[in-house]
C-alpha cells in the first residue's frame, strides 16, 4: 500500500449491525476446539464432568460479560480491555494488558488457520499430507497444509481490508452454517440408533476426582469462551447503541455453551467413551460421527469445522487489528498502526500486520503455536480481571448508568478472574500450564520489557490529559 492510500484520520466507520456483532462473538467462541477437543475433554473429566465444566465455564463468562456490558456503555472504543485497564490502573497497566491480549488474539488467527491442515489431512490425506518439509517439536510440517492455512489467512485479510461491513456479513453467513451443522450432528447422533446413555458410563474420568476433572475444564474456560470479548473490540464500529452489547454477548456465550455440550455428548454417546479415547485418535468426534451418521453426517461435521475455523479467523482478525489500532492511537505502538484507509475506513496497517504475522506462524508448526495459545488463556484472564475492576470503578463513581446488581456482579467477576489465574498459575492446580507454555510466557514478558524500555521514554512523556483524550474520549 502506498502512502497516498492511508490517512492518519483515526475514526472508524460505524456500520456493524446487531446480527453481525452477535455472529462475530459466537463465531469466535465456537472455534475448531469445539470439534477437535472433545477427546481431551472426555479424558480429563468424563462426559458428565466435561459437560458440567463447559456449562459452568459459560456461567462464569456470563457473570464476567456483565462487566463488559457496563464498560461497552462507558467506553465504546477500539481496544476495549486496553482502554479499561487504563481507566482503572493507568498507562502501565494498560500496556501490560494490551501486550498480553495482542499475543493471544493474534496467535488464535494462525491456530485456526492451521486447524484447516488437520482437517485436510483427516479428510484428504493424499492431497494435504504431502510435501513434508521438517519437524518442529515432534510435529511434521507439510507444504500442503501451509498453503491451505496461508490461503485462508490471505482471503480473510483481503475481506477485512475492504471493510468491516463485508467482514460482518461474511461472519453472519458462516455462523449460520456452523449452527445448522451442529444441530444436525446433535439430532442425528441421537436418533441414529447407535447412541446410548450406557456409553456415557462412567460419567466422570476414573483417574481423578469429579471435582478435579470439572476444575480442569473450568481452568481453560477463558480460552474456550475467548471470543465474546471480541465484541467490545468492535464497539467503535457499532451502528446501534452500545447498551445492546451485553445482550449480544450473553446470547453468544449461552449458545456457545450449548453447542459445546451437544458436541461432547454426541461424541461420547455413540460408542463407550473410554474405548474411544483409549486409542488416542486424531479426531474422536470425527470417528464418532462417521460411525453413527455415515458420509452424510461426516460431511456436516467437516462443514461445521470449516465454518468454525473461518469464523475464528475472521473474528480474531478483526479483534486483534482493532486492539493494535487502539494501542497505536494511544501512541504506545508506532503511529503506523493507527492509520485508517480513507475509503474503506478500516485500520489497514493493523490488518496488514496481523496478516503478515499470521502467515509466518504456520511455518513453525502447530505444536509451537499451541504453546503460545495455552499461555494466551492467562492473558485473556487478565483482560477479564481488568474489565471487572474497571466496571467496579464505573459503578462506584456513577459516571455511567448501571443497574443495582452491576457492582456486585463486577466484584464477583473479579473473584472469578482471579480464580482462573490461580488455576493456571499455581502448581498442583488442575489447569497449571505446561513447561513450554511457561517458557513462551517468559519470552513474551521479556520482549515486552525490552519494548517498553525502548519506547517507554516517549510513552512516559505523554501527559495524562493527552492519554485520556486518545484512549477514553472517543
Amino acid at each position: 500500500m502506498s502512502r497516498t492510500t492511508i490517512t492518519t484520520d483515526s475514526d472508524l466507520r460505524q456500520t456493524l449491525r446487531p446480527r453481525q456483532v452477535a455472529a462475530l462473538a459466537l463465531g469466535c467462541v465456537i472455534g475448531f476446539g469445539c470439534f477437535v477437543l472433545p477427546g481431551y475433554f472426555l479424558t480429563t473429566a468424563g462426559p458428565v464432568g466435561a459437560t458440567l465444566g463447559v456449562l459452568g465455564g459459560g456461567g462464569a463468562m456470563l457473570i464476567i460479560a456483565r462487566s463488559y456490558g457496563v464498560m461497552v456503555r462507558a467506553l465504546p472504543v477500539a481496544g476495549a480491555e486496553f482502554a479499561y485497564a487504563y481507566r482503572v490502573g493507568g498507562r502501565y497497566h494498560a500496556y501490560a494488558c494490551g501486550w498480553f491480549l495482542a499475543l493471544g488474539y493474534v496467535s488464535i488467527v494462525p491456530l485456526n488457520a492451521t486447524a484447516l491442515g488437520i482437517l485436510g489431512k483427516f479428510v484428504a490425506p493424499r492431497l494435504f499430507a504431502r510435501g513434508s518439509l521438517y519437524t518442529v517439536a515432534g510435529f511434521e510440517v507439510f507444504a500442503g497444509e501451509i498453503i491451505l492455512a496461508s490461503a485462508a489467512i490471505i482471503i480473510v485479510g483481503l475481506i477485512q481490508f475492504r471493510g468491516v461491513s463485508a467482514a460482518g456479513s461474511l461472519q453472519v453467513a458462516l455462523t449460520t452454517l456452523l449452527v445448522g451443522a451442529v444441530l444436525i450432528i446433535g439430532l442425528g447422533t441421537t436418533v441414529s440408533g447407535m447412541a446410548s446413555t450406557a456409553n456415557l458410563h462412567p460419567y466422570f474420568a476414573p483417574e481423578r476426582s469429579p471435582l478435579e476433572g470439572v476444575g480442569g475444564i473450568l481452568a481453560i474456560a477463558p480460552w474456550l469462551y475467548v471470543g465474546f470479548d471480541t465484541l467490545p473490540q468492535a464497539a467503535e464500529e457499532f451502528d446501534f447503541s452500545p447498551a445492546r452489547g451485553l445482550r449480544l454477548m450473553a446470547l453468544a456465550i449461552g449458545a456457545g455453551a450449548l453447542m459445546y455440550a451437544i458436541v461432547i455428548l454426541a461424541t461420547a454417546s455413540v460408542t463407550p467413551w473410554r474405548s474411544l479415547v483409549s486409542t488416542e485418535p486424531l479426531w474422536a468426534t470425527g470417528i464418532a460421527v462417521r460411525e453413527s451418521l455415515g458420509r452424510g453426517g461426516f460431511a456436516c461435521l467437516v462443514l461445521a469445522v470449516a465454518m468454525a475455523v473461518f469464523t475464528g479467523i475472521n473474528g480474531f482478525f478483526m479483534a486483534s487489528s482493532r486492539l493494535l489500532f487502539g494501542m497505536g492511537r494511544a501512541k504506545l505502538l508506532p503511529a503506523w498502526f493507527a492509520q485508517v484507509h480513507p475509503s474503506h475506513q478500516t485500520p489497514a496497517n493493523a490488518i496488514l500486520f496481523v496478516a503478515l504475522v499470521s502467515l509466518t506462524a504456520p511455518w513453525f508448526g502447530r505444536e509451537v503455536i499451541a504453546w503460545i495459545v495455552d499461555m494466551a488463556a492467562l492473558g485473556t484472564a487478565f483482560g477479564y480481571l481488568y474489565t471487572c475492576l474497571a466496571a467496579v470503578r464505573v459503578a462506584e463513581t456513577g459516571e455511567t448508568k448501571t443497574g443495582p446488581t452491576d457492582r456486585g456482579q463486577a466484584r464477583l467477576g473479579t473473584a472469578l478472574s482471579v480464580g482462573f489465574i490461580t488455576l493456571l498459575c499455581v502448581p498442583g492446580m488442575p489447569g497449571f500450564m505446561a513447561t513450554p507454555s511457561w517458557i513462551a510466557l517468559t519470552v513474551w514478558v521479556g520482549l515486552g520489557l525490552i519494548f517498553l524500555a525502548g519506547r517507554g521514554t516517549h510513552y512516559r512523556a505523554l501527559r495524562t490529559s493527552e492519554l485520556d483524550r486518545l484512549i477514553l474520549q472517543r
